[in-house]
């Protein structure tokens, strides 16, 4: 990783209906055209991602979505209505953006649920994109969704149990969209003692589901400030439980419109959360994509797939002049 970097323009951008969008920008303002797509959803953009990119060559530009990170309004406070936060309304914004500060083309990097905006907006988009560098791909299938959130409680038998009895009994036999549908319900009700405890219970699943990994954190997610867990917990469910508003295996069915565009995927054999599948799948329907497996490396990742990453984003950097 690059020095710690601070932005050189940073602003608020209007992209309607009461909703403004954090935005940055850091490294040369004439290098190459390189925005950060951060997962969750809802986890907002970290200061060390900023860092992945050469600032000497990249032009570097950072934004948290809708109702997350330094975007207001805030999905921490649970009157925050979420009916706009949709993937397409996330791509209607990384438009507005493009356009606001006057990018013709960019590289997307993101991975996990940013892999899945990524693939979104490119596929829409596709004109607008040099290239795509990815890190733990999803697609935020169904049948992902369903693994994550039951599938892999095979491993986690407790905590799966634990998580599915958060929520009322009328909820728990109904399969897990319904389970998820109930927490996006607990998260918006105004009574702390209610969403804060439902947040509580999530984010001790998703702490569970990455606890084994060698690079694994117990309370990676937990540890979080208190608004930051229950925007993250809150914008989770909320398109979890609606299936990102995309249709089963659109983003592999249409992974055709990005032919032309190069793309690196790396993933880590051992991720549990999101299984090494979809990213194999994704490189069979985009064959200008590359797929990198890192053998040591989970959904958090590891030095290996680290170094990785890097050489992936140094082999579509511009040549340093002179």
């Amino acid at each position: 990783m690059y020095p710690p970097i601070e932005p050189y323009e940073h602003g608020m951008l209007d992209v309607g209906e009461g909703n403004l969008i954090y935005w940055e920008v850091c490294g040369n303002p004439d290098g190459k055209p390189a925005v950060v797509v951060h997962g969750g959803p809802g986890a907002g953009c970290s200061t060390g991602s900023r860092r992945r990119f050469d600032p000497e060559r990249f032009r570097i530009v950072l934004f948290d979505q809708r109702n997350c990170g330094r975007s207001r309004p805030h999905a921490s406070d649970p009157a925050t209505d979420l009916t706009g936060n949709t993937t397409q309304n996330l791509i209607a914004d990384m438009e507005l953006l493009r356009e606001h500060l006057g990018i013709d083309k960019w590289l997307l990097y993101g991975g996990s649920w940013g892999s899945t905006l990524i693939l979104a907006y490119a596929e829409t988009h596709p004109e607008r994109v040099t290239e795509i560098v990815i890190p733990a791909v999803t697609t935020t299938r169904r049948s992902e969704i369903e693994w994550l959130y039951q599938g892999v409680g095979r491993f986690f038998p407790e905590q799966q149990e634990r998580f599915v009895h958060g929520v009322p009994e009328a909820d728990r036999d109904g399969g897990v969209f319904q389970v998820l549908a109930a927490y996006s319900r607990l998260l918006s009700d105004p009574d702390h003692r209610v969403h804060e405890k439902a947040a509580r219970d999530w984010i001790t699943w998703e702490d569970a589901v990455i606890s084994q990994e060698a690079n694994g954190d117990p309370n990676a997610y937990s540890d979080q400030p208190d608004d930051a867990v229950m925007a993250m917990t809150r914008i989770c469910a909320h398109y979890f439980s609606n299936g990102a508003w995309l249709e089963e295996d659109a983003l592999l069915r249409d992974a055709g419109r990005l032919t032309g565009i190069p793309g690196a995927l790396i993933h880590g054999r051992l991720d549990m959360g999101s299984p090494l599948h979809t990213a194999w799948e994704l490189t069979r329907a985009w064959p200008d994509a590359e797929l990198h497996v890192v053998e040591d490396s989970g959904h958090t990742g590891s030095e290996m797939l680290r170094k990785v990453l890097h050489e992936a984003i140094e082999g579509f950097s511009p040549a340093k002049k002179g």
